[in-house]
Order: structure tokens, then C-alpha cells, then sequence
């Protein structure tokens, strides 16, 4: 059998991939290494729930406030107005997005990418199946190559695939405390530059566990001990430990997502996280739907440069986002000070109301524009010390 498209990768990316291209009647082949669960803090916008009708089974806790933490343990508490953040398990909420792409009709195999071939005409994705020791051939049409920052298929096939600059996150899944001050309808975000360097600690609750942890791109950050470091200050260091996880987290998107011929990239592969926040589950499941799209499209058309479409229309949509976010991040995470200044930025009610609307609908909030004025007053006051860091 020669499959329309095999996808390379089943967390939220790959799976949604697959399921769309099943649904429109296409021959898909999921190919998915089991037993791996991405580290990630599991926040998911109601946009993502009503976009992918996510069951309510899947959500295991339900946000409303977001706690952000100084360096010198300021805290601001911002209240999520008309909604609720969701959180999702990572260990369950991928295996449901898997299931229900093969009741879709996707073919699961469980196995690890080797390399692509092609002879005769014909792609072949060459895998090793669990317990076997030789590949062995899936012949396809196209690929989706959904397989992480570190996609073997992006390095392989892909312009640039090989040089797509990540940091590392890590966390360790704890039992939920019933008491202290933690807080199961809140999220804790730590900037403080002796838990991350460069980007943030988290402590974001799951039902009857938490993630808590944290991630950096700076060589010789001991992870392990930051998020030890993070949890005694936190109060969590009693907690029970569940299970430890760690895995990179790109930084921006590739430059290009498609080679040209027969493979197109999705989710991490593609480099679809969020700068600031971290956030990629649901531009990695919009990133999977636009993969299917452009393949679909040129299964159709029989035009190869419709692969192009998936970062097409992903940036048309999302890259005014990103750069906003990106520029956020380059400002105000590059020391203490900068930090301390940012957490007071956050008691701005414009702040927080901006800032949640544009996480709640994934795109700027253009309508107040005496809003967006006030607080760029207030960064250039902040940036040039004229207000105080407290």
C-alpha cells in the first residue's frame, strides 16, 4: 500500500495532521514512538478547546488567575476575565489526540524514523519498528514531518532544518499539596534569573498533580537543581515526585517548512512556540491543520509548491504575534532589573487585559488604541528607570 501522506511525529502536531487528512478521505499513515511524554506546562486558550473540540474529560484543571513573580518575590496576581485558561496532561491529552486521528481513520504504526528514500519514483519513510532491528519501507506520496524541535526529518530534508535554536525545558510532575499556599485554580510564572536565565520558572497546576519547572537556552544551567531551587521556594520540595521530563523547546519558526518536493514540516519541527510564553500546543495543532492542508492541496493540484501554504498561511495569521512576543522577550527577560520592572508592568489593568485577550482569541487586540499608547508610556518609563522597578 502507498499511503497519500505519512506523518512523522504524534504529539498534538503530527496527530491533528493526521486526523484532518483522514477525515477529507485521504490515506494516512501515523508514525509515532510511544512512551515518550513532552515536558510542558499544559495550558491550553478556550480558543484551542472550541477550535478542536477538546471533551471536557481532557481539561484536568481549570485556571482563573495567573500569579507572576518577581526577583525580589513581588507578586501580582492577574484575574482571567470571562473564561479560564485549560490544562491538559501531556501523557493522556496526546494519546487522545492519537486515538482519535486512527478513529478517524489514520493508520498507527509504532516505530522511529530512519530516513527517507526515494527510488523509481516513489517516497519511501524507512522506520524500526519496536522490538526489530531493521527498517523497514512505507511508501507515501507526501510527508509531514512533525517530529520536535530536533526533527531528524527537518535536519535531513529540510533548508535550515538543522539549525533551529531552542533552550531546554525541564519539569518534574508532582502530587498536588492540599495545603500552603498553593493554589489549584492558579498559575505561578517565576521570573527570577537564579531559577532561568533567560526565560521563566512555572509551578501550573493539574487536577491532583503540578507541573513545576523551567527552561533555559544558557550552557551549563543545572536544570535539575533549578527546579529543586524553584520547589523549596515554592513549598513543593515535600511533594511526591511522579516523573522527571526534559526536552527542547525551539525559539522561532524556520525560515522555510517545506524542501520543495514531498515533505512539509509541522509543530515544533517547524519551530511554532511562542516566544515570552513558551506556549505551543495550540500553534502546534493550528500548524498540524495547516500541514493538511497544504497537503491536501497538492495531492489535489499535483503541485509541489503548494506546500508552501502551511507557513503561509500559519505567519499570515500568527507572525505579527510572534514578533510582538519576541521583542517582549528580548526586552524584559535579560536581567533582574528588567524583570523586577516587568512583573510591576503587569499590575497595569491595560496590561492585563490586553495581554489576556490576545492569549484568550491568539491574535493582537487592535480596538483600544489609548490603551496600547498608555502602556508604551509606561515601557519607555520602565526602560529609562523614570518609574520605579516596585
Amino acid at each position: 500500500m502507498t499511503f497519500d501522506v505519512v506523518v512523522v511525529g504524534g504529539g498534538p502536531a503530527g496527530a491533528t495532521a493526521a486526523e484532518e487528512l483522514a477525515r477529507s478521505g485521504h490515506s494516512v499513515a501515523l508514525i509515532d514512538r510511544a512512551g515518550r511524554i513532552k515536558p510542558c506546562g499544559g495550558a491550553v486558550p478556550p480558543r484551542l478547546i472550541q477550535d478542536f473540540d477538546i471533551p471536557e474529560d481532557q481539561i484536568v484543571a481549570r485556571i482563573n488567575t495567573a500569579r507572576m513573580i518577581s526577583p525580589t518575590a513581588q507578586k501580582v496576581d492577574i484575574a482571567i476575565e470571562n473564561g479560564y485558561v485549560g490544562m491538559v496532561d501531556r501523557e493522556h491529552f496526546d494519546e487522545f489526540l492519537r486515538v482519535r486521528a486512527a478513529q478517524a481513520g489514520a493508520t498507527r504504526i509504532t516505530g522511529t524514523f530512519v530516513r527517507i528514500s526515494r527510488e523509481d519514483g516513489e517516497t519511501r519513510v524507512w522506520i524500526r519498528r519496536r522490538g526489530t532491528d531493521a527498517p523497514e519501507p512505507v511508501s507515501t506520496r507526501l510527508v509531514i514531518g512533525a517530529d520536535g524541535a530536533r526533527s531528524d526529518v527537518a535536519r535531513a530534508e529540510v533548508p535550515g532544518g538543522d539549525r533551529i535554536p531552542y533552550v531546554i525545558a525541564y519539569h518534574e510532575v508532582i502530587a498536588a499539596p492540599d495545603a500552603g499556599g498553593y493554589d489549584p485554580t492558579r498559575c505561578d510564572v517565576i521570573y527570577d534569573g537564579t531559577i532561568s536565565p533567560d526565560f521563566y520558572g512555572w509551578v501550573f497546576p493539574h487536577g491532583a498533580q503540578a507541573s513545576v519547572g523551567m527552561g533555559s537556552g544558557v550552557k551549563g544551567v543545572d536544570l535539575k537543581e533549578a527546579t529543586a531551587a524553584l520547589r523549596r521556594a515554592a513549598g513543593l520540595e515535600g511533594c511526591e515526585t511522579i516523573r522527571r521530563e526534559g526536552a527542547p523547546i525551539p525559539l522561532e519558526p524556520l525560515k522555510r517548512w517545506d524542501n520543495g518536493r514531498d515533505v512539509v514540516l509541522a509543530g515544533d519541527a517547524a519551530g511554532v512556540v511562542a516566544p515570552s510564553s513558551g506556549e505551543g500546543i495550540y500553534y502546534a495543532m493550528i500548524g498540524g491543520r495547516f500541514a493538511a492542508m497544504a497537503a491536501a492541496a497538492t495531492l489535489t493540484s499535483g503541485r509541489v509548491a503548494d506546500l508552501a501554504l502551511a507557513r503561509r498561511f500559519f505567519m499570515k495569521e500568527h507572525k505579527m504575534v510572534f514578533r510582538v512576543l519576541r521583542v517582549m522577550q528580548d526586552t524584559w527577560y535579560r536581567s533582574d532589573d528588567r524583570r523586577e520592572r516587568f512583573v510591576t508592568l503587569c499590575r497595569d489593568i491595560d496590561v492585563q487585559r490586553l495581554t489576556f485577550e490576545a492569549y484568550m482569541n491568539k491574535k493582537l487586540v487592535r480596538a483600544r488604541p489609548l490603551a496600547h499608547l498608555r502602556i508604551m508610556a509606561k515601557n519607555i518609563g520602565h526602560l529609562t528607570r523614570l518609574i520605579p522597578a516596585t
